[in-house]
């Protein structure tokens, strides 16, 4: 009560409802006017922020508020022109969705809500739940199964480990680590694996030296032989192993490993048998993809994103994991009286998705996902996805029939690497410079990598507005800028 003995208002709601509402629709328009405008190509990919942009958001904490309507006058001036640019159709260098309409309303939808969706018993946490089942049903899991939003797929990789770490070791490494463990935990990957593998045995403290990297086939899926090989190399000379990781769409290229393959090895050694599905996983939608991935049912733990090819906002991934016990056994903390489970009541509900994974405290990713779905479909889905790997084989049947490019790896998905080709001696520099110009230019945004040791020029074709006009346009760029500056280094 304030000294008047009248309940006190709160100094962060507004003062004028109506006013705000105005302000929001106008902000709901805009976005979606936004969206509508990048859907049809208009304006660059993206644009580089100068130092007056730069300047324009540095000020000291802010004591006192201004009006909402200026705020939102500097986000459309300073941040709104200057994003990464993967709602454009000309977006294509790094793995990222493009988003949809649907999903950005599911955000709106959630953040009013704005529930915690760690713990308890409400209908957020059950809508995850039903999340949980279709995805099951997607990759033929049992009924048994368990899965948990997360931030992405770096993190659904590590908790994948984690899973793997105690199935082999038991509940005691959960208190004493694996300091103590009489044998080295090891794991096999394919060399092309992504970063984040290596990183989730680095903060599971088994070591990311203890991660055996394995040698790729002509393709860039595993060499199945040799991984064995090293497995038994390992088991002579007293290590243990205790994991072995599938790629399902690797991030240079899009290969995809022998999933039945590895399933067979983990199954002979009794190993856990995870799969990186960040990429590819989601591909199952696609009656077109799914052949490409057998055997990733097989799997013990997927790790996924839905914010890539299935173009919810980010950040949605996720972890599907065959047994629930197995999350609970490797997460679940039931000791703290905060958190105690009751028969009733909004404590009610046990397990929580804070019993499945690290964090308590976790947004509403399930509805944007739950609404895109009921929305749009799962057929529309893996249409577009099918159509996407489209898009990659008619830009590399361009490529092929361009003499001045060269296509530098097979093209599995909807990834495709090329480069410009130059002398030897000219060819990193030109093609780095080449890869820098056509981003600075607005008409589209590949990425690079190294393939071979070569530096190759990366294009990812997630986007679903992405049309063959606009690859054209890629090409032609490529080749009139390729030709300048090779021109200029004559």
């Amino acid at each position: 009560m304030d000294a008047a003995g009248k309940d006190w208002k709160s100094p962060l709601d507004p003062d004028d409802w109506a006013a705000l509402r105005r302000q929001g629709h106008a902000m709901l328009d805009d976005m979606l006017d936004h969206l509508q405008g990048a859907a049809a190509g208009a304006g660059p990919v993206w644009q580089q922020p100068g130092a007056a942009i730069r300047d324009s958001i540095r000020e000291a904490l802010p004591a006192t508020g201004a009006p909402l309507d200026e705020v939102y006058q500097q986000f459309r001036t300073s941040i709104l022109p200057y994003s990464v640019g993967n709602t454009h159709p000309g977006f294509m260098g790094w793995v990222h969705g493009a988003g949809t309409p649907v999903g950005m309303l599911a955000e709106m939808l959630a953040a009013g809500l704005n529930a915690n969706v760690g713990g308890r018993d409400h209908m957020p946490v059950e809508l995850e739940r039903q999340v949980v089942r279709w995805v099951a049903q997607l990759f033929s899991f049992p009924e048994e199964a368990s899965g948990l939003f997360v931030t992405g797929s770096s993190m659904a990789n590590l908790i994948g480990v984690l899973v793997a770490r105690r199935r082999a070791l038991g509940a005691e490494v959960r208190t004493q680590g694996v300091r103590d463990h009489a044998q080295t935990l090891v794991a096999y990957a394919v060399r092309g694996t992504h970063g984040c593998v290596s990183r989730g045995m680095d903060m599971a403290g088994l070591g990311s030296a203890n991660l055996r990297l394995i040698d790729q086939q002509a393709d860039g899926s595993v060499n199945v032989a040799a991984m064995r090989a090293a497995i038994e190399a390992d088991l002579r000379a007293g290590l243990r192993p205790f994991l072995i990781v599938g790629t399902a769409g690797s991030v240079d290229i899009g290969s995809i490993d022998d999933l039945h393959a590895l399933a067979d090895l983990a199954a002979e050694h009794g190993v856990h048998f995870h799969v990186d599905g960040a990429i590819g996983a989601l591909c199952l939608l696609s009656p077109q993809l799914a052949p490409k991935f057998a055997g990733i049912e097989r799997a013990d733990s997927i790790a996924m994103d839905f914010h890539k090819w299935m173009h919810v906002p980010y950040d949605a991934g996720f972890i599907l994991v065959r047994s629930a016990q197995w999350q609970v056994e490797t997460f679940a903390d039931l000791n703290q009286s905060y958190l105690a489970r009751e028969p009733g009541g909004l404590s009610a509900g046990s397990p929580w998705p804070c019993d499945l994974g690290p964090d308590l405290s976790r947004g509403f990713r399930a509805l944007k996902v739950w609404m895109s779905l009921k929305v749009l479909g799962a057929d529309k889905l893996g249409q577009a996805m099918a159509e996407s790997c489209e898009r990659a084989q008619y830009l590399a049947e361009c490529i092929a029939a361009t003499p001045e490019l060269e296509l530098m790896a097979p093209v599995q998905l909807n990834i495709v690497c090329f480069r410009y080709r130059t002398p030897p001696e000219l060819s990193t520099d030109i093609n780095a410079r080449l890869l820098r110009d056509i981003q600075l230019s607005g008409v589209a945004a590949p990425s690079s990598t190294r393939l071979g040791g070569q530096y190759v020029i990366r294009t990812a074709l997630l986007n679903h507005r992405t049309g063959r006009a606009k690859l054209d346009e890629l090409v032609e760029f490529t080749l009139t800028t390729g030709r300048a500056l090779l021109a200029a280094q004559a």
